[in-house]
């Protein structure tokens, strides 16, 4: 009943609100809150110190020692974890140079999960060699093609031929996603080109697996094709729905609904033990034996929980939902009571003593947030709704857990997306019944129904006619653009005064309103602070993004406007650059309009996220060289014109741009193609050339000029080449970056914008050589993540997202 993902009890299975402190989740989120020190240190740091301080100073002494101690173990552990396996990931893919191809054995240690028709599951190398490469031992995410070998379950041993290469990081300032890959633990990953089971897994996971396989098969063979995606998602947990589908759910507030979520599994796990508890009174010697039949059937129950949870494809906040349910009925199977906010708190503390960096699975943080949310704050509103607006409990209940859950999760919902989807709200009160009360139990029955042939195909029709109904809902909430509250993604400083508000409101330590008050007024401050600090006064700051093996720079310019060139895109991916790093990075800097978008050439790994990335903002003009528009090229060259023209664009081609033009205090200088494309070149040696001036620096773009264009260019233009800053034309292949270039760029940094998993081998070290023999400092995105230059117009700085790759400096 609320869009994010949360577990509860039921009734009879704990306190229905927070009505005092309890030591044990207290300590379970100190824990939480200090793995994020290595997110956001100094947040963190200043959040837990304050909090510690006036906990301690008004009388609550020992819980600010026992925040102390939870957040510095948590901090520690989590940190622990995160460098070791950064250092760790340092040693493995510097061995790579790109793909390579491996041979051997390896054993598949997760449970596989279908998207499409790839299975993807985890696999721990026995025997694998990779050629250039060595032996692997690290655990590898792998891609099986199902009708290779559909009933691929954990414990089997694979004979296997695979294609590794090191997972594409897509670092930024603002998009630091290390702490995730560090609690995913696996750092290469690959498509199977060959593979054989050669020995069967034997135990629960294995035969877990195969009843997952075998219902995922029924559901393919009965379900009609448009609702089975949906299914599989219901009873499996499985994100395989079509894309059209995950957007109206994800943006109608009803996601939740197409995963295995707490709520989910609670629901599922109570109707058990309520089942357990109906047939166990009608054994006769359990009956006459004087104890209670619910405690019987909560120690059934109890395994049940793991059980199911594993079947349903054992997300972070099923695992976590099925602690929190074992707590409670062995509690009970015990005689004794737990109540929720306890249960909650050790079902934390559980998940992190496996995994110190479970705050940065998404599934688990949103879980905890509307669990937390539920317990705290459904019921002061559901008692608002009675008493204010004289609701009737059937519609105040379902109603006051959906705003409680909704506001908790915000957080971390406004990380993930562009909108709060309030109409969510409304839209669960009637598609919750649909998909938890109607669509879920018939999936559940027709996953049973095997044997039964006409009993399982009729379940199917009326399951599938209820995944419609939803669907339905789903699509009509998503186009309410009304009931979406548009907000940027919040700071790690704005977490941790949220995160601090709401632990001193629940200590009590502190007035209310004061509380309030005071949060509301750091909100705003650091809200102008990131408003300034993403749109920055008096200087060209220019990001190269790191969007695998493309192109895409963001340039915010000294008065506060922005440009983007190029969008980025992987060739062969399912990976969407422009969704995916753009349009996140966009929004983190709080930008909402874009003085000029630029195309540098029409190839799919500069314009495939192009489209995508501008899709949340306004666009003033949109540059192209016309090439692709003379071919009448489509697919995502067409889609990044049309998006750009409904985003307000003025389409302007290479014929009318040449020369300079005067942006937000710089000058951009178009220096090719000049007057336009020319047919004989191809598309590369075509490419957009821009230079950027702004006082004495100078930042060249030469999008994918090759050997050819590059002569073309020094020929027509050399006196307008020279930069400090040199973008690497052609990701840096053997076909560019010559000798006579650099002779007349005379660069002191140069900028590679490749990907880790690049199959071309770039950058070449032909290229590598030149900028080395002509004493540049050469980064890569591939190494370091995006590349920050900065300048006030004399002096110049250039970063890096991954820190190990050093700095650069230029004097004025």
């Amino acid at each position: 009943m609320n869009p994010c993902s949360p577990s509860t009890l039921g009734a009879g299975y704990g306190d229905r609100a927070v009505s005092r402190v309890d030591g044990v989740l207290f300590s379970a989120l100190g824990l939480l809150g200090g793995a994020l020190f290595v997110a956001s240190p100094w947040a963190v740091l200043t959040c837990g110190a304050s909090v510690a301080l006036v906990a301690f100073l008004r009388g609550r002494r020992g819980l600010a020692v026992l925040l102390v101690v939870a957040a510095s173990v948590g901090a520690l552990r989590a940190r622990a974890a995160f460098e070791g396996h950064e250092q760790h990931r340092s040693s493995v893919v510097g061995r790579f140079r790109g793909p390579a191809t491996c041979d051997g054995r390896g054993r598949v240690v997760s449970s596989p999960s279908r998207r499409g028709d790839v299975l993807q599951l985890d696999l721990e190398p026995m025997d694998l060699v990779c050629e250039g490469v060595g032996r692997v031992d690290d655990r590898v995410l792998v891609y099986l093609v199902e009708s290779d070998r559909p009933t691929v379950a954990r414990g089997d041993e694979l004979e296997l031929t695979v294609q590794l290469a090191p997972r594409e990081r897509f670092l930024a300032p603002e998009i630091d996603g290390r702490a995730r890959e560090a609690a995913r633990g696996v750092s290469l990953s690959g498509s199977v080109r060959f593979g054989s089971v050669v020995r069967a897994g034997r135990g629960p996971g294995a035969w877990i697996d195969r009843a997952r396989a075998h219902v995922r098969g029924r559901i393919d063979a009965t379900f009609p094709p448009d609702v089975a995606p949906l299914a599989r998602a219901l009873v499996l947990g499985e994100s395989d729905v079509a894309e059209a589908d995950a957007v109206a759910f994800k943006e109608s507030g009803l996601m939740h609904l197409l995963a295995v979520s707490g709520m989910h599994l609670v629901l599922v796990v109570a109707t058990l033990v309520r089942g357990l508890e109906a047939a166990l009174v009608r054994v006769p010697w359990v009956a006459r034996g004087g104890v209670h039949v619910a405690r019987y059937a909560a120690v059934i129950g109890a395994p049940l929980a793991w059980v199911y949870a594993d079947f349903a494809g054992g997300s972070g906040s099923a695992r976590r939902a099925a602690i929190m349910t074992a707590a409670v009925l062995a509690a009970r199977a015990l005689d004794r009571r737990l109540g929720a906010d306890r249960a909650l708190g050790w079902s934390i503390v559980a998940t992190w003593l496996a995994e110190p960096l479970c705050v940065y699975d998404a599934s688990f943080a949103l879980s905890v947030c509307a669990t937390a949310g539920l317990l705290a704050g459904s019921g002061p509103i559901e008692s608002w709704l009675g008493s204010a607006l004289r609701a009737p409990t059937l519609l105040a209940r379902p109603l006051a857990a959906t705003v409680a859950a909704t506001a908790a999760c915000a957080p971390v919902t406004l990380g993930m997306s562009r909108s709060l989807p309030l109409g969510g709200i409304l839209a669960n009160l009637v598609a919750v019944p649909v998909g938890e009360v109607v669509a879920l139990p018939l999936c559940l029955l027709h996953a049973l129904a095997a044997p039964v042939a006409p009993v399982e195909r009729g379940l199917a029709v009326v399951a599938g006619g209820a995944l419609r109904a939803l669907a339905f809902v789903a699509r009509t909430a998503a186009e309410l653009e009304w009931l979406k509250a548009g907000a940027p993604p919040p700071t790690g400083g704005q977490i941790a005064v949220l995160a601090g508000g709401v632990a001193l409101g629940w200590l009590g330590v502190a007035p209310r309103r004061g509380v309030l008050a005071a949060a509301a007024v750091l909100l705003a401050v650091l809200e102008l602070g990131a408003r300034r600090a993403g749109a920055p006064i008096g200087e060209l700051r220019v990001t190269f993004l790191d969007v695998g093996q493309g192109d895409a720079a963001l340039l915010d310019l000294p008065d506060g406007q922005a440009i983007l060139i190029d969008g980025g895109g992987i060739v062969g991916s399912p990976i969407d650059t422009g969704a995916r790093v753009v349009a996140p990075v966009l929004r983190a800097r709080r930008r909402s309009r874009l003085a000029v978008a630029a195309l540098s050439h029409p190839h799919p790994d500069h314009f495939g996220g192009l489209a995508a990335g501008i899709a949340g903002v306004d666009v003033e003009q949109a540059w192209d060289t016309g090439e692709g528009a003379s071919r009448g090229l489509g697919g995502g060259y067409a889609a990044w014109l049309r998006t750009a023209r409904a985003r307000g664009a003025r389409v302007r081609f290479a014929g009318e741009l040449c020369g300079d033009h005067v942006i937000g205090g710089v000058t951009i200088e178009v220096l090719a193609p000049c007057p336009g494309p020319r047919q004989d070149d191809g598309s590369n040696d075509n490419s957009m050339v821009l230079r950027v001036r702004y006082g004495a620096r100078r930042v060249l773009f030469v999008g994918d000029l090759e050997r050819p264009g590059e002569d073309a260019l020094i020929a027509r233009a050399r006196a307008r080449l020279g930069a400090d800053v040199l973008k690497v034309g052609h990701h840096g292949s053997r076909t560019s970056t010559s000798a006579a270039m650099l002779a007349a760029v005379e660069p002191r940094v140069a900028v590679v914008s490749t990907g880790a998993r690049n199959r071309f081998g770039h950058p070449h070290p032909a290229a590598l050589g030149n900028l080395d023999a002509a004493g540049v400092r050469t980064f890569r995105t591939d190494q370091c993540g995006a590349v920050v230059l900065r300048t006030d117009g004399t002096k110049l700085e250039v970063t890096t997202s991954d820190p190990t790759c050093g700095a650069a400096r230029a004097p004025p």
